[in-house]
């Protein structure tokens, strides 16, 4: 069954040779979306580095150490992508277990020590910029990778639930990992003496509960109660066509504010942000077609194959900032690193999903395992 998806602009579940076709039918938010978001982030750079006061006044509005700017946006993006997801399909996915190991190993195996040999390969004479990159590796996707994941055509729920395993291994084994890679690892290996993670399991489950657990609760009970007053078939036709534009309108809210934060930092120090953006460009090039080729190696149809790539190249960058604040400092290298880390992701992921969406072709027509 194919159904046309509002918001996103895409097709689930139709044959890839027609993707001409419908990039013909899209609305111009969504045809023009990569234009929008180097907009958006050119806007934010601009506020940042030209209106007094900006980035600061920005950064006092917070609760618990968290953005209160940048959760809104994040909040109001992710909801209306799960408000789609369909729960009950949900033991489908938990029952892959090629996809749930090979996230599990992706992530929190593969991914940290990939950005440790990378942040000691590019930046061996920057130690302040090394350990940032260090704490990116470690701060794993579950925000908005969920909005990478449908404009690729992703399987939303198994999106839902790696997003959701992610959470779950981010309050045990963030702290584990910002030891073994900071303090252990490099005093093994004789690379020097190794640094502390300050870092609470409070502060990461809280960050956990606010970009994953509200907009998904939200998206439960919006399904939930739209589905018992008019089904399936009148709440996916009604419903999901009005809240569905607005995960485009938090993104690139999200990114005008988070650039705007940090607009005089980036900036400033142009050369920094080059040395830093080298290993990070390295980074999600090898999580993402290395993830793809396994994905398509263990026989995943194409909607579980860009999931799986997806949630293994994004990072939980407001994380990875908050900590990198807390434990080093506002103007420490190691904080310019979860900065420039976002300023990286956000047009290399866009570019990623142009990628996937052409990949699509060279999976047999009527692979994808959802169509909602």
């Amino acid at each position: 069954m194919t159904s046309a998806e509002p918001a996103t602009g895409r097709t689930r579940g139709a044959d890839p040779a027609g993707d001409d076709s419908i990039v013909r039918k899209l609305s111009t938010l969504d045809r023009y979306l990569a234009v929008w978001i180097l907009l958006a982030m050119a806007v934010g750079l601009g506020l940042g580095r030209i209106v007094p006061g900006m980035n600061d006044a920005l950064a006092k509005i917070e609760i618990g150490g968290i953005s209160l700017p940048i959760a809104i946006g994040l909040l109001v993006m992710m909801y209306p992508v799960l408000a789609k997801v369909r729960y009950d399909r949900l033991d489908a996915v938990t029952g892959d277990r090629r996809l749930m190991v090979s996230s599990l190993v992706v992530n929190w195996i593969v991914g940290p020590a990939v950005m440790f040999a990378l942040a000691w390969i590019f930046l061996p004479d920057l130690p302040e910029y090394r350990t940032g990159l260090i704490v990116v590796g470690l701060a794993r996707c579950i925000a908005m990778v969920i909005i990478w994941n449908d404009l690729a055509c992703g399987d939303r729920e198994a999106a839902a639930v790696l997003v959701a395993l992610n959470s779950v291994f981010q309050v045990l084994a963030f702290g584990l990992l910002g030891w073994f890679y900071l303090d252990l690892l490099p005093r093994w290996l004789n690379l020097g003496d190794g640094q502390g993670l300050d870092v609470s399991v409070g502060h990461i489950a809280l960050n956990v509960v606010v970009f994953l657990g509200i907009p998904l609760l939200a998206g439960f009970l919006t399904r939930r109660i739209g589905e018992r007053r008019m089904g399936r078939s009148g709440y996916e036709a009604k419903v999901l066509p009005r809240i569905g534009p607005w995960a485009l309108y938090g993104l690139l809210f999200t990114i005008v504010v988070l650039f705007a934060l940090q607009g005089k930092t980036i900036t400033s120090q142009p050369l920094d942000v080059a040395r830093i953006a080298l290993p990070l460009l390295v980074y999600f090039a090898v999580m993402f077609f290395g993830t793809f080729a396994l994905g398509k190696g263990l026989g995943l149809a194409y909607d579980r194959t860009a999931t799986l790539a997806f949630t293994a190249a994004g990072n939980n960058f407001e994380l990875a900032i908050a900590v990198a604040i807390a434990t080093f400092g506002v103007t420490s290298g190691q904080a310019l690193s979860g900065v420039v880390g976002p300023l990286i992701e956000v047009p290399v992921l866009i570019g990623l999903v142009y990628v996937a969406l052409a990949w699509r072709r060279r999976f047999a027509p009527g692979t994808e395992t959802t169509a909602p």
